[in-house]
């Protein structure tokens, strides 16, 4: 379009100015110019649009007010006064403006949107002039003038921008509608919008810019839904090109369409009428994390309040719903969290959502069987009608889960809708009625055959831990006011708020209601009441109302504290079981053993319903113990005790142990009746019977030396291991008999040990065992003999466990004895009688009785270094039930800070454990552990004093120790060899490395730099093992330094070591040779093509003080697969071909070791099952000590095979070297 001809002014050209207005020229000041500009501004403004000849005589001065001197004018006020005149010169002149230049135009109207920054300072002077400019565009639409010019869109993107950006909370209705206006109106009368000025528009959606402008974000939303007919094709078109065309490239906001799409849903959906179906393609894409951005939109779409997109765009819907069963398992639990928003909002939803619930229920990932769980309770704590029982019949079945985390959830969550309508009755007797089945559900769970938990069981001990608590709190009451004590006193509370929910909260309002206590004595009373052993369900109920009472406060409609306190006294209060409780629960037992019971009924024989009761019972004697003090409940046990059912008995014999404290004194016909019954059981009964036989006679009875006495002497005198079958339990009772009472029976042990534990039984093998080449059978299938041998083993260990002392050297003597049993692989007499899978049982026992002494700190302090190898590497075993049970032993001792912190190091082996299962739970154990030991400092201010025992950082010293002296690492530098070791250190170091908590990374750099400054204090001279150390050290160097950037920080303190394993070398010693190549660091960072492995030995052979070790010869019937089918932890049939997969199997015998554990690369590329299947034979030498990978092509050198001697030497040694004096 043609401009019109710009008009001349009148006069022959000559500026007429208002009269008074001298002439305004760059001559003048500033000053000067402001003041005759205000009487122009004045002038235009008493104008209108029907002043003809006043337009014509003004006509130059408007031509002069757009020249460069006014626009560029540096004076602000000038330039304001400026805008404003042609901002009315635009108004007067309207249509026609008096510039026709297109480039004039433009560069008026950038000159007016700059002027507009002036509206963002309300309290300025000059604000009304800024309205007045505002008001005079927005009125008149001067802008859409600009709808002529070709690069219009950048006068409107500076003017969208500039609104964008001055609008704030102090601007009032007025002017946010001149906003409004002036935008709205270039947006509805223009031809369509650019990209470029959508963005300007959108960005203020996105969640940064709407958190920093929130009025801005207003603006934006306001302008959309106004010019929502014209804008929403410029949106779809936008959105098109993202999402379909995958032009990301056409505007900056292409990475937070999702962000947008939300907003824009929020503020309009009609915005998004042709994005919507786009989202349907999306939601098939082949990308999963695509995928789950989509879903996680659209169910904040669906789910919204109000929203009613689900009705309207059916198709949609549909295929949201589809991506329940999605392959990719983050998106399928995306859907089940969004299912709890929709059930909430969306009621009549519910039944498009139920089947596919009903499916997710039953997904294979147990996250989301949790969920969806923990959907339909939430939304069903919020109204009991939003759950159909459809949804609660899926909440029962989990109930039964095969995963203890989702039965939890599943018991818990009825158990919070029981408590909300039938306990509280919060919704009337219809909504009670509905669910009323929830208590016998969930009391039902304890008729089970195999239920491996129990919800009560857990609440229970929960409880009895928290009363504890409590009253350890309430005696600290008692005592003067001490620092000491309010230190105590916060560790009480800490440990109390760490046992309700919202801990944090819990730890404010812990410390308030312990303030309370010490001010209210009758609110201490109270409490004491309340966790009493006596108390009554009816008398906790009056203490929890007289409590509650005195900490309600009228005024308050909340009362969170008061809320927090009542969880507290819920958890601590009996409400469920005192001694009428226990009467009832022992009359049902009566009624099962006298077969009156409707156990049938139930589901259940009358055997199971006897068993489950006791096992009820025998935890209940743990929590509430005065509560089975009665006859009546002591006459029912001892019927149990007399029942065939080996497992009722023991149970019962238990309950008496925890709860028969009084039967002496109160009970003497109970008393004398359970006398020979428990004596009967301690001779003959089965082993777990005789123990607890034992432990209850020492509980419960004054005179329990001469009862121990009387089980103990002929027992003793009894003993022959010709008839092992009749040793295990007289050994199981004298052992736990010399342990409980070590000042009357460890004399008379010591003979029994020395001359019939040690010389008899143990170094003699009297019986063949099976040749089967199996590692490991069941219990059944183990011989008896074997089977005495580890009670004996176990006796050994409780006897010394009772002395607590190394006076007579025999702990030195056992330990050796224990070590040889490691060094011969189990077969401590070398007679070859003994079958591999019973090998494997005393490997398993001796290494959990040194680690079971190392409890004990007298024992702990002998234990040598080679001893402490020795045990660790049982971790290692050939056998996979040996490493399983072993690791389970480590870390339920560890976890318990029963061992000293070097056992942790043990776990760092796991790395060599081909079972990729065995490492997961390796690495779990150490995040437990090392979690525990960190919360227990924070916990115990005292700790700080023993930071060397308690800091897992201090776990770092000992593995390095003991991997330089891994049997395996022979080679020091050798890549393979180094790369294994890298991985055992980096397999602890990962989880220590977590955090770098008070600069602990530089702390471990500064430790092993230590080490290196020392010598190995098990072989100090040996230049070989030293150099092996530091190697070790320079690989942990390397991976602290790969792994961390703040490691090479000041540590904050200076390590300190153990002397037991490293020797402090002269001042002037300096050891900073770099012991790694710059070739090996590249290949230990990188990586390279690895050769298959061939596997080594298990039981790798290290030197045992006193002991000669030697190479076993290879015999046919000694050669057997190292992974037999009863090696692993399941079962599987057996692969057929498996000699095929065999290279060696019949070929000739190979010098180099093969039996050990599988190769990593096997059981990568297997299933685990693998592992579990028979292999055939592995033909080689099967070596003394543990056996370990070794490369095929490598010939053993002579450092590491050793002499057999022949039987004749052997004999002539027997006395000096094999036989172990324990009287030593």
């Amino acid at each position: 379009m043609e401009f019109p001809q710009q008009q001349k002014p009148a006069g022959d050209g000559k500026i007429i100015y208002p009269p008074g207005v001298k002439e305004i020229t760059d001559k003048i000041s500033n000053d000067e110019v402001v003041k005759r500009l205000k009487m122009v501004v004045k002038t235009y403004m008493d104008m209108d649009q029907d002043s003809e000849e006043e337009k014509q005589q003004y006509l130059g001065l408007a031509l002069h007010l757009a020249s460069e001197f006014f626009l560029r004018n540096p004076n602000k006020d000038v330039r304001l006064l400026v805008a404003c005149c042609l901002a009315d010169i635009f108004r007067i002149y309207a249509p026609e403006a008096p510039y026709t230049s297109h480039d004039k135009l433009k560069d008026i109207f950038l000159f007016i949107t700059r002027q507009l920054k002036g509206l963002e300072d309300t309290k300025s002077p000059q604000f009304n002039r800024y309205f007045y400019l505002l008001e005079n565009l927005a009125w008149v639409k001067s802008y859409n003038i600009c709808f002529e010019l070709e690069d219009c869109n950048e006068i409107f993107i500076q003017l969208f921008k500039t609104l964008f950006s001055v609008i704030n909370n102090s601007h009032n209705q007025k002017v946010q509608m001149h906003m409004m206006d002036l935008m709205s109106s270039i947006i509805m009368e223009g031809d369509g919008v650019t990209q470029e000025l959508l963005d300007t528009i959108l960005i203020n959606l996105i969640p940064a810019h709407k958190n920093l402008n929130k009025q801005a974000y207003d603006l934006a939303k306001t302008l959309l839904k106004r010019t929502v007919q014209t804008i929403e094709t410029c949106i779809a078109n936008f959105f098109n090109q993202v999402l379909v065309m995958g032009k990301s490239s056409v505007s900056d906001l292409s990475e937070h369409v999702f962000d947008l799409i939300q907003e824009l849903f929020a503020i309009d959906p009609m915005l998004l009428t042709s994005v919507m179906p786009q989202l349907e393609f999306k939601l098939k894409s082949n990308d999963g994390e695509e995928r789950l951005a989509v879903v996680r939109l659209l169910a904040k779409l669906f789910g919204a309040k109000d929203s009613e997109l689900a009705s309207q765009n059916r198709p949609l819907w549909q295929c949201f719903l589809g991506r329940f069963n999605d392959i990719h398992v983050p998106v399928r639990l995306e859907c089940v969290k969004f299912a709890s928003h929709c059930l909430m909002n969306h009621p009549d939803l519910a039944r498009d959502l139920t089947e596919y619930l009903k499916v997710r229920s039953h997904d294979p990932e147990e996250a989301i069987r949790h969920d969806v769980i923990v959907t339909i309770i939430n939304a069903g704590k919020k109204d009991l009608n939003l759950v159909n029982d459809q949804l609660l019949g899926f909440v029962r079945e989990r109930t039964l889960d095969k995963r203890w985390r989702v039965r939890k959830e599943a018991m818990m969550g009825l158990a919070q809708l029981y408590k909300k309508y039938c306990l509280h009755h919060e919704a009337g007797k219809e909504s009670a009625l509905k669910i009323s089945w929830i208590k016998d559900k969930l009391l039902h769970i304890y008729y089970q055959n195999s239920i491996d938990d129990k919800a009560l069981n857990e609440m229970w001990k929960c409880q009895n831990m928290l009363r504890g608590l409590v009253k350890e709190l309430l005696d600290l009451h008692k005592l003067p006011v001490s620092e000491a004590n309010n230190t105590a006193m916060f560790g009480k509370l800490m440990s109390i708020a760490k046992n309700l929910p919202d801990a944090g909260k819990a730890q404010d309002f812990m410390k308030k209601f312990n303030q309370v206590l010490g001010e209210d004595e009758k609110l201490r009373v109270q409490l004491e009441m309340l966790i009493s052993p006596t108390c009554s369900c009816k008398q906790a109920e009056i203490c929890v109302r007289e409590i509650t009472r005195k900490l309600t406060f009228p005024k308050q409609p909340t009362n969170p504290f008061l809320e927090m306190v009542k969880f507290l006294l819920e958890r601590i209060a009996p409400v469920h079981i005192d001694s009428e409780a226990i009467s009832a629960l022992v009359k049902l037992l009566n009624k099962s053993i006298e077969g009156t019971a409707d156990d049938d009924e139930e589901g259940v024989t009358p055997d199971t319903a006897i068993r489950s009761g006791l096992e009820l019972l025998k935890v209940l004697s743990f929590t509430h113990p005065t509560a089975f003090h009665s006859a009546e409940t002591y006459e029912s046990l001892l019927q149990c005790l007399k029942m065939e059912d080996d497992k009722v008995a023991e149970a019962a014999i238990q309950i008496f142990r925890n709860t028969g404290q009084k039967i002496e004194t109160e009970l003497q016909q109970i008393r004398s009746t359970l006398i020979p019954i428990l004596h009967q059981k301690a001779k003959r009964g089965t082993p777990h019977q005789a123990k607890q036989a034992v432990h209850c006679i020492h509980a419960i009875f004054n005179n329990k030396e001469v009862q121990l006495a009387q089980i103990f002497e002929p027992l003793s005198r009894s003993l022959n291991a010709d008839v092992p079958e009749q040793l295990i339990t007289p050994l199981v009772s004298l052992g736990h008999i010399s342990m409980l009472a070590p000042d009357q029976f460890a004399s008379p042990m010591k003979s029994i040990v020395a001359n019939f534990i040690v010389k008899d039984l143990l170094m003699n093998d009297r019986s063949v065992g099976n040749k089967n080449g199996k590692l490991w059978t069941t219990d059944e299938e183990v011989s008896p003999e074997v089977l005495a041998k580890v009670q004996a083993i176990k006796l050994l260990v409780r006897w010394l466990l009772g002395m607590k002392n190394n006076q007579s050297k025999s702990a030195n003597s056992t330990l050796r004895l224990l070590s040889a049993m490691l060094v011969s692989e189990g077969d401590l007499t070398e007679q070859k009688k003994i079958s591999k899978s019973d090998m494997s049982r005393l490997r398993l026992a001796a290494g959990g009785a040194i680690m079971k002494l190392a409890q004990e700190p007298c024992y702990h302090d002998i234990i040598t270094p080679e001893q402490f190898q020795l045990c660790g590497l049982v971790i290692n075993d050939e056998c996979y039930q040996v490493r399983q049970i072993f690791a389970q032993k480590l870390h339920l001792a560890l976890v318990k800070l029963l061992l000293p912190l070097e056992y942790l190091a043990v776990f760092a082996l796991c790395a060599k454990d081909p079972v990729k299962e065995r490492r997961a739970h390796a690495r779990q154990c150490l995040l437990k552990n090392i979690s525990v030991r960190r919360e227990y400092i924070k916990q115990n201010p005292l700790a700080q004093e023993k930071l060397v025992s308690l800091l897992p950082e201090y776990v770092v010293p000992y593995m390095i120790h003991l991997l330089a002296h891994d049997p395996d690492f022979t080679k020091p530098h050798e890549y393979e060899q180094l790369k294994d070791i890298k991985e055992c250190l980096w397999f602890m170091l990962e989880v220590l490395m977590t955090k770098n908590e008070n600069n602990s990374h530089a702390f471990l750099r500064k430790m092993v730099e230590n080490i290196k400054q020392t010598k190995d204090a098990q072989c100090p001279e040996d230049a070989k093992a030293n150099e092996k150390l530091y190697i070790v050290c320079d690989v942990a160097l390397f991976v602290i330094a790969n792994k961390s950037t703040a490691c090479h920080l000041d540590s904050p303190k200076d390590p300190v070591l153990p002397s037991k394993f490293f020797l402090i070398q002269d001042k002037d010693f300096k050891n900073d040779k770099e012991y790694l190549t710059g070739e090996m660091r590249q290949m230990l960072l990188t990586g390279k093509p690895k050769p298959a492995p061939v596997l080594g030995a298990v039981n790798k052979p290290l030197t045992v003080p006193g002991r000669r070790i030697f190479t076993k010869t290879t015999t046919a019937s000694d050669t057997a697969s190292n992974t037999s089918t009863n090696s692993s932890p399941l079962s599987s049939t057996i692969n057929k071909n498996s000699q095929n997969a065999t290279p060696d199997a019949g070929t000739e015998a190979s010098p180099v070791k093969r039996r050990g554990r599988p190769p990593k690369t096997a059981a990568a590329a297997a299933p685990v099952a693998a592992e579990k299947e028979a292999a055939a034979p592995a033909v080689g030498g099967t070596g003394r000590g543990r056996k370990r990978a070794a490369d095929p092509n490598s010939n053993p050198s002579a450092e590491s095979i050793n002499i057999k001697m022949s039987k004749q030497q052997q004999q002539n040694d027997e006395g000096t070297k094999r036989q172990i004096d324990l009287q030593r």
